[in-house]
């Protein structure tokens, strides 16, 4: 996939990053620890692809906004777990950690600034759908 598409198709971007999870947690130690951090590094390492999909098909801009949550509660998770993974020294592949906690922290910034812009203009809505409201009852007095 060229850089530009990744850049600008998040449904993309997010099963990608579901897929490195995905091998990250395959190469984790198969101890207790690992199968443990690898179980729930899977749960929430790879949701927010599917959860982003749900709010591209959200019922209103509220279920949108609550759908995008979700996402971005499941990559802070994951943020957490994969810097747990880095200073236990689990994996060996430093670089390949490193990148995807990068893209994890770049994913986190894009739903936080998409869920800010969803409520700025969940707001706007709001304050002219009773503007409109206000004006009508204001005309109908002078009827």
């Amino acid at each position: 996939m060229s850089k530009d598409k990744r850049t600008f198709d998040l449904e993309d971007r997010l099963i990608d990053f579901a897929i490195q999870i995905i091998q990250l947690a395959e190469s984790l130690p198969k101890t207790k620890v690992g199968k443990h951090i690898a179980g729930q590094l899977i749960r929430c390492g790879t949701s927010p692809a599917p959860n982003y999909g749900e709010a591209q098909s959200a019922e209103s801009r509220s279920d949108f906004i609550h759908k995008m949550e979700i996402s971005l509660k499941e990559l802070r998770e994951t943020r957490v777990w994969l810097i747990m993974i880095e200073r236990a020294k689990l994996i060996k592949a430093v670089l390949k950690l490193e990148s995807l906690v990068k893209e994890n922290n770049e994913l986190i910034s894009i739903f936080v600034t998409s869920i800010n812009t969803a409520k700025r203009n969940k707001k706007k809505l709001h304050n002219s759908i009773f503007l409109v409201r206000y004006s009508a009852a204001r005309c109908s007095n002078y009827v």
